[in-house]
């Protein structure tokens, strides 16, 4: 299996190992609605074709570039040192070099404080440094793996809603949308209301429903809250699972934190 080569925010790393539970064992075409890190794509046994999708613009030219050129894209990936000078140029500078940009997007992603993916009112990346002066930004291997893995993918950058138009009999959908509200006891609602709006949700739970009328398999990851349960509980069966997280900077702890999967698998002959 192949490793995903960016940090994610709400990454499904820790979702590997449960795939098999939760997924057909034979489908036709693979579609990821909120591609992010991939990592589900990259760990996912896929015999035809993959639709992929984002619509976060710069992420998808990441994967495209990747998948165009890799070496193009490590040629200026070993350029850059991880320094806060050259973090703060990099950011600030601008090129119509698909491959630098991808480097670019790259090493801040890696670099950045916490790997989160933030704009400002403009639309430009304004993440600080992160102070990983010991991370390994390059990961050749990892990324002219995943350059291999992503021959076999279409990448669009659109909303979901445009992905289901792809999406044939007996196709596998995953979904993992960015968290609307924040997990379990938490009632604050605009957690991602920019991102993703409690309105995203209900029009995601539409969208689950013409997955099922297409004859589609869907595996949907959620926040653990009762609003989620209010909005998605006639769609499919809901289960949660449990993982590890780091909460916090310096002086982190670790919690338990459960997560919503939501499919409809055990509406068809596994």
């Amino acid at each position: 299996m192949f490793k995903p080569f960016l940090r994610w925010a709400g990454g499904k790393s820790w979702l590997i190992k449960h795939l098999d539970d939760y997924r057909p064992m034979e489908f036709n075409n693979y579609h990821e609605l909120f591609l992010g890190g991939a990592s589900v794509y990259f760990n996912m046994p896929i015999l035809n074709d993959a639709f992929l999708s984002d619509l976060n613009p710069e992420l998808i030219e990441t994967y495209k570039a990747i998948k165009a050129d890799v070496d193009s894209v490590l040629y200026y990936l070993k350029k850059f040192t991880n320094t806060k000078e050259e973090y703060y140029q990099i950011r600030s500078s601008n090129s119509s070099d698909r491959f630098y940009n991808a480097a670019k997007f790259i090493f801040l992603n890696k670099t950045s404080f916490n790997g989160i993916y933030r704009v400002n009112r403009k639309g430009t990346y304004n993440v600080p440094f992160g102070f990983r002066f010991t991370i390994d930004f390059i990961q050749e291997d990892i990324l002219k793996n995943a350059a291999l893995k992503l021959q076999g993918a279409e990448l669009i950058c659109q909303d979901f809603g445009e992905a289901l138009k792809s999406v044939g009999p007996k196709d596998f959908v995953f979904i993992d949308p960015p968290y609307t509200v924040a997990h379990e006891k938490n009632g604050f609602i605009a957690y991602n209301q920019k991102l993703f709006s409690l309105e995203d949700q209900y029009r995601l739970s539409q969208a689950l429903e013409a997955i099922k009328e297409k004859g589609a398999f869907f595996l949907m990851t959620n926040a653990y809250h009762d609003k989620i349960r209010e909005i998605y509980q006639d769609n499919g069966t809901l289960s949660f699972l449990e993982r590890p997280s780091l909460i916090g900077g310096k002086g982190a702890t670790r919690q338990v934190i459960k997560e919503y999967i939501i499919h409809n698998l055990t509406e068809y002959d596994r």
